[in-house]
């Protein structure tokens, strides 16, 4: 199994350590319960491939022309053996009780099992999901794989006690797991597929709430996952016999631009702290620059809500927060945002990373929802630049203002024009005219602009009509002077996102022109659930070409 996995991930990518240290575990689940009879849930399907390849997909970990037959989660149209898409992490147990209600509500029978990582247990769901099911008069076991690491470290009190209870052979009284009121299993190699199957076998068929604490090592069977845990979380594909990465990345990246951004700015700033929900290296904060900020560096876990309240907390008592998060996460925040945030309208700074289409492409890591969800909570400052210069320049304001909160949305490419940027982002929904034409004006937001440059040439070369170019910077604000005043030589105006129209930008650009003349045409990306999809041809499909632009502008002059 590990061969078949070093095969896969070699070539494909994917995650690594999660299913290398997950392999006698999964073998041993398999062979004491009954699947799919027996239920087995698994968190954030991190650990899910070896499940795969022992219910019927072992071809996507063998065969190269198969890879793409399995998506890197648990899916309910692969397999009757998953229940689930799973992509976010902490919610195994939540939803592995309900599966387990549902099982006593209709009087059947049948196990049904949670499986989740020591990391996971960070986030509030999997504590609300430990809570309920201390509570549970019925089958219900829960598999803790405990391999002392999140993504990266592991942080927070309950590790602690994991920590204690690793080095007490789980005779520790204190017990955070009876402590919740469930039986109490320890395997102290979880990585030996017979002490598994003994554990597992004493537990099956349980008239009561159980929890199976297993000790397994991330990365097991490959050195270098097992020497370097954080880097072996995911991987790209590289070679096996080296470890080195086989795609070539070359010219910055954001994380490392913003990374030494708020390098700096602790230094010179001990009010000013970095926060993580367990993914520091998404702004660059690897292990060397995580001990050089000290305590000015903050990993809550995997614990968005608290990352925003605490942020929300360290600002309205004279702090700098500076956030970094992946927008597909921030999504798991939204009442923090809006409630312990916004309403307070405490300075927070927040840097959303991979909000685009170009960004990560399964169903459960979607990108492309954070405009319409965060542009419209009152209060909150959110800003799309486009090149290096005006990232920097917007993040720098927004950690060092002290009237909003503040979210930058991190460009999906480094682009760089060396110029400098002398805009005043505190004089709020001012755009920025950037090209004076007529008939036609193209506001292109963040990412999009560029796509705005070549449009507006197209629709030049086809037509010869010069048209007006506007980067707006603002996505939670008109300018409606500027609006107002392209009324006067303008019919036609076109607005460029780079997320879901629904609800997004565009939207309040066509609410301002509804009682004119002034035709909209508003693209972005239509909602759905996209897969695994090429972002060329989701583009594509939404007319996002400067070509189809041009084609639709021309039509209406």
């Amino acid at each position: 199994m590990r061969k078949a996995l070093l095969f896969r991930l070699s070539k494909h990518g994917g995650h690594f350590g999660p299913n290398f240290g997950m392999v006698e575990a999964t073998i041993a689940l398999h062979y004491v319960f009954n699947s799919p009879v027996d239920k087995i849930v698994y968190d954030v399907s991190h650990q899910s491939y070896c499940h795969k390849m022992l219910t019927g997909r072992k071809d996507a970990y063998l065969y190269e022309e198969h890879f793409d037959d399995v998506s890197g989660y648990s899916n309910p149209e692969e397999s009757e053996h998953d229940f689930f898409n799973i992509g976010h992490t902490s919610t195994s147990i939540s939803l592995a009780s309900g599966l387990a209600k549902a099982r006593d509500l209709k009087g059947e029978s049948g196990n049904v099992i949670a499986v989740i990582g020591d990391g996971s247990l960070s986030g509030g769901e999997a504590l609300e999901g430990l809570d309920f099911a201390g509570e549970m008069d019925s089958n219900f076991i829960i598999v803790i794989n405990d391999n002392d690491m999140s993504i990266a470290e592991n942080h927070g009190g309950m590790y602690k006690n994991l920590k204690l209870l690793r080095e007490t052979d789980g005779k520790a009284e204190c017990n955070l797991f009876k402590a919740m009121g469930l039986d109490y299993v320890y395997v102290g190699n979880g990585n030996d597929v017979t002490a598994l199957i003994s554990a597992f076998e004493s537990v099956k068929d349980s008239k009561k709430p159980v929890a199976v604490h297993i000790v397994t090592e991330k990365g097991m069977g490959y050195e270098p996952a097992e020497k370097n845990k954080e880097q072996w979380h995911w991987c790209m594909p590289f070679d096996p016999e080296t470890g080195k990465s086989t795609v070539n990345f070359s010219g910055e990246d954001y994380g490392t631009i913003t990374g030494k951004l708020v390098m700096d700015k602790i230094k010179s700033d001990n009010k000013v702290c970095a926060i993580t929900s367990a993914t520091p290296a998404v702004f660059g904060f690897t292990a060397d620059k995580r001990k050089e900020a000290g305590k000015q560096f903050i990993d809550v876990g995997i614990a968005e809500e608290q990352a925003a309240a605490m942020a929300s907390g360290i600002a309205k008592n004279g702090g700098k927060p500076f956030y970094g998060v992946y927008s597909t996460f921030i999504q798991r925040t939204y009442d923090q945002l809006s409630q312990d945030i916004c309403i307070n309208n405490n300075p927070v700074a927040i840097a959303v990373f991979a909000a685009s289409v170009y960004g990560m492409n399964d169903v459960t890591h979607l990108g492309i929802y954070d405009i319409p969800m965060m542009s419209n909570i009152p209060n909150l400052v959110y800003i799309a630049p486009y090149t290096k210069e005006e990232y920097i320049a917007a993040l720098d304001w927004a950690i060092e203002q002290n009237e909003h909160p503040v979210a930058v949305r991190v460009p999906a490419a480094v682009v760089s024009d060396g110029k400098k940027v002398t805009k005043d982002f505190s004089k709020l929904n001012v755009y920025e005219m950037t090209q004076k034409g007529n008939k036609v004006a193209i506001i292109a937001l963040g990412s999009f602009y560029g796509l705005g440059e070549q449009a507006a040439k197209e629709i030049e070369s086809r037509t010869g009509v010069k048209p007006t170019l506007i980067n707006p910077y603002y996505i939670t604000g008109i300018d409606t002077e500027m609006l107002e005043s392209l009324k006067a030589d303008h019919s036609v105006v076109i607005t460029l996102e780079d997320g879901v129209l629904d609800g997004g930008f565009g939207e309040k650009i066509a609410r301002f022109y509804g009682s004119s003349d002034v035709k909209v045409l508003n693209y972005g990306l239509k909602k759905a659930f996209l897969d695994r999809y090429n972002a060329a041809d989701v583009m594509k499909e939404n007319r996002l070409t400067p070509e189809l632009i041009a084609e639709d502008a021309a039509s209406l002059l």
